[in-house]
């Protein structure tokens, strides 16, 4: 199976450090398998006048059986 090349723009589903899961919009891409996203915030007092904000993670590797559980995206 050939694996999809990501591009800016596209969704994936990221694994925050506290394993929860959040679709979250491709920013950077360095190689085949570390990127940079951006998600909406799921904490209630990250909101203002323009909704939920905005949160980021750099470097941001695919999951593989070797990834611990958080900090992680899949396609």
């Amino acid at each position: 199976m050939e694996e999809k090349t990501l591009e800016i723009g596209d969704v994936v589903t990221y694994r925050d450090e506290n394993r929860v899961d959040h679709q979250a919009l491709v920013c950077a891409v360095h190689g085949p398998a570390c990127i940079n996203v951006a998600y909406l915030s799921d904490d209630e007092a990250k909101r203002d006048s323009y909704g939920r904000q905005v949160e980021h993670a750099s470097s941001v590797q695919l999951k593989s059986d070797f990834t611990a559980d958080g900090r992680y995206y899949t396609v």
